[in-house]
Order: structure tokens, then sequence, then C-alpha cells
């Protein structure tokens, strides 16, 4: 890329970099706690950032790729600070928030998973090739507003005016479903087979089914492709079609066949997913070595070349590793502080310590790896900080005994930075996929990232105290349902009631994945099935999986029915706009109800229910006829 490098970190940049972290971490923070979910900020901190950067005479791209880097670590260090840190306060450890605590925890957090994402770039982008669905998206929202403002014309295949009818669709049906509940964000429905009764007791194979009405889940199946699509389904099926008919069959159930099967995969079969994620997180990270390896040695010859070398291009050069080194050696002293600060034993907090960096590092190159197969907003990051929190209690257990009171806590700190780590690594590498697409400098966002964890850092410790002040965190009004989780993952090793059996069945799982996988890598087959892919799949919900997949079924009709180049890119264009719109009308939606504290500000909507899946339909009919268009 011929333009100027030099101008990417600006003044401006940097500033509206930082203003947008800490305003999309706070509202990011109140809507995980509220809703259990977090939204992807890179897009919508694009969109924000080339309208403001529009008003200055000489701003490009690379400053608005730029503000979106530090924007959307913001809004990734808030969903890693809030499934974890809330869970001090449900187990009676901590009594409020302190500010300080909060913020240390979540500022050393992100700094290490920024940190470990330097080698991850080169392995999991050059080498791996992986497709980062937002990051792709963001990139060709930034080169079509970019494009615009240059005057460029629409070639048909591409540009902003495809991105903004959609982003219009994509944000209305957002606004009427999160906004006015004009419809469920979901259809779904559940039957029983076999049914008998025994006392109370129903028993019966329960088979459900569902999907969520959402254009930028079939937008991410469509980016992803059919054989994501095919294995993240196949994961879902997993858990709703044999698991879940099994248990209820031989254990029973109460209630409606839909919510007892929820029940019984939120509670028991859930945990398959978790087994098979700590043993796919291992095999991936296995994989990974030869990439990784390589990262690191290309990071370490290019420090030996002088930095001015020819050879080297700007779009290549990432932070010297000497210096990331350094730093996570530094970062050690902060970590082990914090964890003497509750054991008060040097050996445990040192073993702590080696632990965190360990699972820090494991857990960022799975995040990583995810965030390229699903994206950022689908990375199931509570299940590798579940999987952090298991292992952790059982080490604990086994050196302190039921009988210690800091157990959980212990396993629950150790969590929270190692889930800011991977939350932080998911999207980080999201932005430098969109950083290589637009020809930025991957040390110049390297650096930017950190100002964006440290920027969002220092405003959450004070979200969560006015929150828990406000609202109490983990009352019915602000329930915190990812931290609730993690404190019973935690608080059940100590307690002896967690369901061991479906962690080690989920385990089995996955080595009979890796072992089919082996034999397709063997004969050479393009169908892979990469562990991790299935594993997301059961342990999100069906409900998110079924429109992945769906997507990337249009997105291989679409080439089955002769589809051109121009046509691939003009679904590729209108995916992005579906994922913009949602994403941007989410955080919008979330503004007012986090000013009032009021889940129903907005007027709510009846009678109109039907029009939601009406009209998620017709955008599906729409991006086929689009991408299959000769």
């Amino acid at each position: 890329m011929s333009n100027n490098h030099n101008s990417e970190i600006t003044i401006k940049a940097l500033f509206l970099g930082v203003i947008l972290s800490m305003i999309l971490a706070g509202a990011n923070a109140y809507l995980g706690l509220f809703a259990g979910m977090t939204v992807s900020a890179s897009i919508p901190a694009a969109v924000i950032s080339m309208g403001v950067l529009s008003l200055f005479k000489n701003s490009n791209i690379r400053e608005n790729n730029i503000v979106q880097t530090a924007a959307s670590a913001g809004e990734s260090l808030a969903a890693g600070v809030i499934f974890t840190i809330p869970g001090l306060v449900l187990l009676g450890y901590w009594d409020s928030f302190n500010y300080f605590e909060v913020a240390k925890i979540a500022a050393i957090g992100g700094v290490i998973g920024v940190l470990f994402t330097v080698p991850l770039r080169r392995a999991l982008i050059i080498n791996a090739k992986l497709k980062y669905p937002e990051g792709l998206a963001t990139a060709e929202v930034l080169q079509a507003g970019d494009e615009a403002k240059k005057g460029k014309k629409d070639d048909g295949s591409g540009g902003l005016k495809i991105i903004g009818l959609s982003s219009l669709f994509g944000g209305a049906m957002k606004l009427f479903q999160g906004g006015f509940g004009a419809w469920s964000s979901e259809i779904a429905g559940a039957t029983v087979v076999n049914a008998s009764r025994s006392s109370n007791t129903l028993f019966g194979s329960i088979f459900g089914i569902g999907t969520d009405i959402s254009p930028a889940l079939i937008s991410v199946g469509y980016i992803v492709g059919r054989n994501i699509g095919i294995l993240v389904v196949g994961g879902g099926l997993i858990s709703w079609l044999f698991a879940i008919p099994i248990y209820s069959a031989i254990v029973g159930f109460e209630g409606n066949p839909l919510d007892a099967a929820w029940d019984i995969w939120n509670s028991k079969i859930r945990y398959l997913g978790v087994g098979a994620m700590v043993v796919g997180g291992v095999w991936s990270l296995v994989k990974l070595l030869k990439p990784l390896s390589e990262g690191i040695k290309s990071s370490l010859s290019a420090l030996k070349n002088d930095s001015s070398d020819k050879d080297i291009p700007l779009e290549e050069q990432d932070m010297p590793i000497n210096y990331v080194g350094i730093a996570l050696a530094a970062l050690l002293v902060p970590v082990f502080l914090l964890y003497l600060g509750i054991v008060e034993s040097i050996p445990v907090a040192a073993l702590l310590t080696v632990i965190m960096m360990v699972f820090g590092f494991l857990f960022s190159a799975v995040a990583a790896y995810m965030a390229g197969v699903v994206g950022s907003s689908n990375n199931p990051i509570s299940g590798v900080t579940i999987a952090t929190i298991l292992f952790t209690s059982i080490l604990l257990l086994a050196l302190l005994g039921t009988g210690s009171g800091v157990g959980a806590a212990s396993a629950i700190m150790v969590g929270a930075v190692v889930c800011c780590a991977a939350a932080i690594g998911g999207d980080n590498l999201q932005d430098l996929k969109a950083g290589q697409l637009v020809g930025a400098t991957p040390w110049k966002q390297q650096i930017m990232q950190i100002v964006g964890t440290v920027s969002s850092a220092i405003v959450l410790g004070l979200v969560l105290d006015i929150l828990h002040t406000a609202y109490t965190i983990g009352s019915p009004t602000l329930s915190a349902p990812q931290a609730t989780l993690m404190k019973s993952v935690a608080d059940g090793v100590f307690s002896g009631n967690l369901p061991w059996g479906f962690v080690y069945a989920g385990g089995l799982i996955a080595i009979v994945l890796i072992l089919i996988d082996l034999r397709q890598e063997k004969v050479g087959s393009d169908f892979r099935v990469p562990v991790l892919a299935v594993a997301v799949g059961i342990y999100l919900p069906i409900t998110l999986t079924v429109p992945i997949f769906i997507g990337g079924m249009i997105n291989h009709f679409g080439k089955l029915a002769g589809g051109s180049s121009a046509s691939e890119k003009r679904g590729l264009l209108m995916s992005s706009g579906f994922i913009t719109g949602e994403a941007l009308m989410g955080i919008l939606v979330a503004v007012p109800i986090f000013i009032s504290g009021q889940k129903y500000w907005w007027p709510q909507l009846s009678g109109i229910s039907l029009l939601g899946p009406i009209l998620f339909l017709a955008m599906i009919f729409w991006l086929y006829k689009a991408v299959s268009k000769k």
C-alpha cells in the first residue's frame, strides 16, 4: 500500500479511540450484566469513527481503523470483567466492588491478552488463513466508506449503497425486536417421544430445535462458509438430537418440554461443550505450535534486522518480540501480588501466577482461533473461562482442601485475568485482520489495543460500583448470568456437586472428532473437522448455531447456482451491512436502558409478532438472490 502510514496514530484518532473505548466498555458492561450478552464494537466503532473523522479535512482509512481497534478493545475487556469479577461479590468474598482492584485485574489481564496476540497474528491470520468474519466485515465497511469519500462510483458488486441498505434492514429488525419487543428474538419448539409418567416426573425423549431470527448470525454463517456452518450446527445437534433426548428419557424432566430442554442443556449438557473445548483447546495449541514458533522466529529475525530494512513491509511489522517478552515478565510481579493478597501463601500465589500465564496463553490462542471461525460476537469466552476455573478449582481443592474459604474466590480471580486476556485476544485478532486488509501497520494497532484496554480498565471499576449500588448485581434487576455460572462452577468443585460425567464425556467426544479430522487430513479431503468448531456448537445455544448453518448454506448454494465473483462480493458486502446495522442498533437500544435503568424503556409493541419471522425469511431470500445472480 502506498498511502502514508505515518498518519495512522494521530492526536484526533488517539483521543477518539480513548473516548469510544470508555463509552462502549461502560455500555457493554451494563448490557452483559443485564442481558447476559455483549455486542462486538469493531464495526460500530468504525462507523462512528468515519462519521467523526469525516469532519476533518485530512482523515484517512487507517486512522479510522486505529480508532476502531482501540474502541473494540474496551468492549472486549468489558466482557472479560463482567463474566467473572461479579462472581467474587456473589460468593460473598467481596462486600462491594473495589475500584482499584477491578481496574488492576482488568488492566493486567487485558494487556497480557494484547501481548499474547503479537505472535498469534502471524500464526492465525497469515499462516492459518482463518476468515475472521467480523474483521473482514469491518474492513469492507472501512473500504466502502473510503471509496465513497473519494467519490468512486459503485461498480454494482460493492460499495456503500449495498452496506447502507442491508445495515438499515439489520438495524430495523434489531430495533423492533430488542427495543420495541415486537417479536421474540428466536423461534423454538420441542416435542416428547415415548412419554410416560412416574409420580410427579415425566420421562421421554425431548427433541427440540429453534433459530435466532438474527440477520447478523446468518451473515456470520455466510462469511465463514458451508464447512464451518455444518460443523457448528453439528455440535448443536450432538446436544439437542442425542444428549438431551437420552438424558430426559433416563432421568426424566418437569414442566413443558421446551423449558425442560433448556434447563437440561444449561445445567448438564452444556458441560459436554466445556469438556470438548478443554481437549480441543489443548489440541489446537499443539497444532498451532509450529505456526506459533514460526511467528516468534520471524519476529526475532525481524528484530535482528535494521527496523528500516526495506525487506520488511510496514504491513508485516509487529511489536518487537523482545519488548513483548520483557513486558510479560514484568507483569508477573503484579499478578503474583494479586494472588498473594488472596491466598496469603507465597508458593500457592507463585503456582497460581504460573497457571494464569499458561492458561492465559492457551486460551488467548483458543479464543483468537474461535474468533477466526465464528466471529467475536459468537466467541464462547465464558466456555474457556469455565475451563480455567474448573482446573484451578481442582488444583486448589487438592492444595487447600474443602475447608478453605478462599479456594473458590482464588479460582475466580485466576479465571478473571484469563477471561480478560482471552476476550481481548479474540477481538484483537479481528482488528488485526481488518488492519491487514486495509494495509495498516500491526505494531501501531497493537499499541492502540493497549491504549484502549487501559482506558476502559480505568472506567470499568467505576461502572460496576455504580451499577451495584443502584441495582445490586445478582438481583433479578441485574442478574449477571455468566458471573453466576462462574460462581456455581467454582463453588461446585469445593462443594462436590459439579456434573463431572458430562465434562469427561465432552472430552471423549473431542478425541473422536480429532481422530476423524486426522483421517480427513490423511485422505486429502477438503472437508476438515476442526474440533473447536464442533465444541463451540455444543456449548452455544442451538438457536445460535442454526442461523450460522443457514448462512453457510446460502453461500454454498449461491455458488452452485452460478454466482459470479461479483455476486460473491455483493454477498460479503450485504453480510457486512447486516452485521453493522444489528451491532450499531444493539448499542443504541442499550443506551437509554443504561441511562434510565429500565428494561422496557422503549414503548412495547404487540400484535405484530409474525412480522419478525417473515422479515427474517425475506432477508434470507434477499441474500440468496443477491449471491446467486449470474
